[in-house]
């Protein structure tokens, strides 16, 4: 399977977008701008810390800046598709999970805030659980608890029944 991805082939533009990400992202890539910001300002002396002196550090520093945006945001945007990708690999291969949450990146933020307060709901069920390594999904969780509830009410009222 890693072999059939390997395969494919890359556009030029994400070739490049890699290979400047990994170099622009090292260790030897700060030490020579370090040094390039360094030697900048030693010349400053010759150069009589004159406008044209300041410009091309401003103008340097604005023009890398300005494209250092656009490839951190593509590499985010690949990362983050990437991760959401093994997500929902591993949320679809689980046989408790909700296939809910499958491609939920794709909704609209007020309804994630209204599975978020499910997620909150479902803490507050499984912190009155007996074991810590419980495991629910939002669509059993309350059933569970319910049945629980049930089930002990029931026991309470058969002692109590017994005692009398």
């Amino acid at each position: 399977m890693k072999k059939e991805i390997k395969n494919k082939k890359l556009s030029l533009s994400e070739k490049f977008a890699i290979k400047v990400t990994k170099l622009t992202g090292s260790t030897t890539a700060f030490i020579i701008a370090f040094t390039l910001v360094i030697i900048w300002g030693a010349t400053g002396p010759v150069f009589h810390y004159s406008q044209n002196w300041q410009l091309v550090i401003n103008t340097g520093t604005t023009i890398i800046t300005f494209l250092m945006v656009f490839l951190i945001q593509k590499a985010q945007n690949k990362d983050s598709l990437a991760i959401q990708l093994k997500l929902n690999e591993l949320v679809a291969a689980h046989e408790f999970a909700s296939n809910r949450m499958v491609d939920i990146e794709n909704i609209p933020e007020a309804e994630l805030k209204i599975i978020q307060k499910y997620y909150s709901q479902l803490s507050k069920i499984t912190k009155s659980e007996e074991t810590l390594q419980q495991s629910h999904s939002i669509d059993e969780a309350k059933e569970m608890s319910n049945i629980k509830k049930g089930t002990e009410q029931e026991i309470k009222d058969h002692l109590q029944k017994k005692n009398n």
